[in-house]
């Protein structure tokens, strides 16, 4: 085996030219791709984060069937006295309690149609960003105040500033006429248009008293820090729920399912573009590997009548092709890691993407994540390719006859 390894890497270098072509050509393709895909599983995993932090949350707990239709009379009873038994026993994670309802805002101007969400001043921090997102004012204080947190976009469609009150009008959880005069403390900017136009935030003891909740709520938001260990949180949490309850523990996948589809709309169409990288690599080792056994047609008629069988010349090509795809592998990852690595501290940004970025909740510089997978996924796949490519010039050896092969100049 040692002078067959011997043999095969003399044999590459004696077009020393165009194997450091063919293998550049990987450590390209490999720098480029370890360095995409790092990046791009970064920027789903800051995604999904930003996203679930902003106001879902990694799980919720809610009323049977509430995911579904939102009905206000779906609710967890005594949610308070629920998120305060959580947080003693999941001391690791963030908890806090909220109650949603529609309702018509007014100020001496205008009306609109906006969500209100009820939640407990002294914990929604923990739980969403939108507490650090206030751009004028503060955030809610106390628990049973009359008091309001709004949108950028809503404070300018109903022309209201800081101190001025509102008019809220809905429907309560039995079905009466919930009412309720507020006083704007906070205007928060997310950047997010439609957001900002339709959520607004009041204390939860006050959402219960205007709504007629009776102590009860419809989410109980749980933040683990991150979606790692969220299917084992959530067996966990159940298991933590009041016996005699019938209550629903839901995934932030199942809380947000077109955040996963946008992610796998999105790897469909890298994959593909990554796809197109490859077999351009492949085919340029079929070439130059086509090329190397053309070259030696007539060495391999030479030892083909010595007696060395077509089978062990075909190893041969295919022990060259596999040494040349282990170098680009090798290099390649090496240099992507390295591009990847200096990235992942210093950032890396798309020019003139930062409406989008904000669309997604993502911000305007991204940092790639190295890891094992990000480092092997590609240049492991191209390294398939490139013994894939040198089957052909490997097997067009069988049908080599050595007294042909000897008449080849």
């Amino acid at each position: 085996m040692n002078l067959v390894f011997r043999l095969a890497w003399r044999n590459l270098w004696r077009q020393p030219r165009r194997t450091w072509l063919t293998t550049g050509a990987m450590m390209f393709s490999n720098m480029l791709l370890v360095f995409m895909i790092s990046l791009q599983f970064g920027m789903y995993s800051l995604m999904i984060d930003n996203t679930l932090q902003a106001f879902t949350g990694h799980l919720q707990i809610q009323a049977p069937g509430y995911i579904d239709d939102k009905k206000m009379r779906q609710t967890v009873a005594d949610i308070v006295p629920l998120a305060e038994s959580l947080r003693a026993e999941l001391t690791a994670q963030h908890v806090a309690a909220r109650a949603t309802g529609f309702a018509l805002v007014s100020s001496e101007e205008r009306s609109y149609g906006i969500a209100v969400f009820g939640v407990e001043p002294e914990f929604e921090d923990d739980v969403s960003t939108l507490p650090g997102l206030i751009a004028e004012g503060r955030f809610l204080r106390d628990n049973e105040a009359a008091e309001i947190v709004i949108g950028a976009a809503l404070a300018r469609n109903l022309r209201v500033a800081l101190g001025d009150e509102l008019v809220l009008l809905g429907s309560g959880r039995d079905g009466s006429f919930a009412a309720g005069v507020v006083k704007l403390v906070g205007i928060f900017d997310s950047g997010i248009a439609d957001f900002d136009r339709s959520v607004t935030e009041i204390p939860l003891g006050f959402f219960q008293d205007m709504f007629y909740m009776n102590g009860s709520g419809h989410h109980v938001v749980i933040n683990a820090g991150g979606i790692d260990g969220v299917a084992a949180l959530q067996s966990r949490v159940g298991s933590l729920l009041p016996a005699g309850q019938e209550l629903a523990v839901h995934d932030w996948d199942a809380l947000q399912p077109g955040l996963q589809q946008a992610i796998k709309a999105d790897m469909s169409s890298a994959f593909f573009m990554y796809g197109i990288l490859v077999i351009l690599v492949a085919f340029s080792v079929l070439n130059t590997q086509l090329m190397s056994v053309l070259e030696r047609t007539h060495e391999f008629g030479i030892v083909l009548s010595l007696g060395l069988t077509p089978g062990r010349l075909g190893r041969l090509v295919l022990l060259e092709t596999a040494i040349m795809g282990m170098l680009g592998l090798l290099l390649g990852a090496l240099l992507g890691g390295l591009l990847t690595y200096w990235f992942s501290i210093n950032g890396f940004a798309y020019p003139g993407m930062e409406e989008l970025a904000a669309k997604f909740n993502l911000p305007a510089r991204f940092f790639p994540q190295v890891s094992p997978l990000t480092l092997l996924i590609g240049p492991g796949v191209v390294f398939i390719f490139t013994i894939l490519a040198a089957l052909y010039p490997a097997l067009r050896l069988q049908r080599l006859q050595p007294v042909e092969a000897m008449r080849a100049v």
